[in-house]
C-alpha cells in the first residue's frame, strides 16, 4: 500500500544546513492522514510521521519557544 504523498513546505537550517521536508501521507484506504518530517544532515536522513494532535502540539511548542526567544531580546 504505496500513499500518495503530497509536499508541504521545504526548509534550510541556515546553521548547520539540515534540509527539513513537511509531507503529507494519505493512503488509498482512506483514515488519518500523516505529517511526515523528513530531517537530512549531509548523507543522514531522520524520518518520522505523526498525527495531526501531535503535530499541533509540537507546532505549539515551537511557536511558544520562538516567541520567547523573541521577547527575550527585546
Amino acid at each position: 500500500m504505496t500513499a500518495e504523498i503530497k509536499p508541504i513546505e521545504k526548509l534550510i537550517n541556515p546553521l548547520g544546513g539540515q534540509v527539513i521536508e513537511l509531507q503529507q501521507l494519505d493512503y488509498p484506504s482512506g483514515g488519518i492522514s500523516l505529517l511526515r518530517t523528513r530531517i537530512r544532515e549531509k548523507s543522514r536522513f531522520t524520518v518520522f510521521e505523526v498525527d495531526a494532535q501531535t503535530a499541533a502540539a509540537w507546532g505549539e511548542a515551537l511557536v511558544r519557544w520562538a516567541k520567547a526567544q523573541v521577547d527575550h531580546q527585546n
